[in-house]
């Protein structure tokens, strides 16, 4: 949920990319997931407050649970946080896990995850990457929409389609011979 959490800010910091790359490696018992945009950004005064479960942008609720909920976590399972912005550039949010470490939550339902944020917000291109010891699978919304030829994402059998790709893909990153 903080990959979605951390995704849906960009698309409302009206970003045009948004890069999604997760990376777990076993050899060095580390899980990374970088977050980037190209959206409005933060000045330096937001960034600092970012990590902050009662400050926000948003006028809906007083408070932002997100990305202190995503720092923590990364923070229990002895990884890092990081969050580096500029008005006018965009975001990039950074965590590591250790993967072993037993308080690190596990990663979810991530199929899913990038099947909502690529079917929802059409008009931004989600570049979303993972590799699992190695293993690559990588996907965007361009790519998604060259090959559909104009049929919108959001049509139910073409959601149905990206979610069942994403799965059987990364699912495959699971199942090579280096990971069995």
């Amino acid at each position: 949920m903080n990959v979605l959490d951390v995704a849906e800010n960009s698309m409302r910091a009206q970003a045009e990319n948004v890069t999604v790359r997760i990376v777990e490696d076993a050899a060095q018992d580390l899980m990374s997931i970088l977050i980037e945009d190209d959206g409005c950004g933060m000045t330096e005064e937001q960034v600092k407050q970012v990590t902050d479960p009662f400050f926000t942008t948003r006028t809906t609720r007083k408070v932002g649970l997100g990305v202190p909920l995503f720092k923590m976590a990364a923070e229990m399972a002895d990884g890092t946080f990081s969050i580096d912005s500029k008005p006018g550039v965009g975001t990039r949010t950074f965590a590591s896990f250790r993967l072993s470490h037993i308080d690190r939550m596990p990663l979810g339902d991530i199929a899913s995850t990038m099947q909502l944020l690529i079917c929802s917000h059409e008009d931004v291109n989600v570049m979303y990457t993972h590799i699992v010891n190695g293993n690559e699978f990588f996907v965007s919304t361009a790519q998604l929409k060259e090959i559909l030829e104009g049929v919108s994402l959001e049509t139910p059998e073409i959601r149905m389609f990206i979610g069942d790709y994403l799965k059987e893909n990364i699912e495959a990153l699971y199942n090579t011979e280096e990971n069995k």
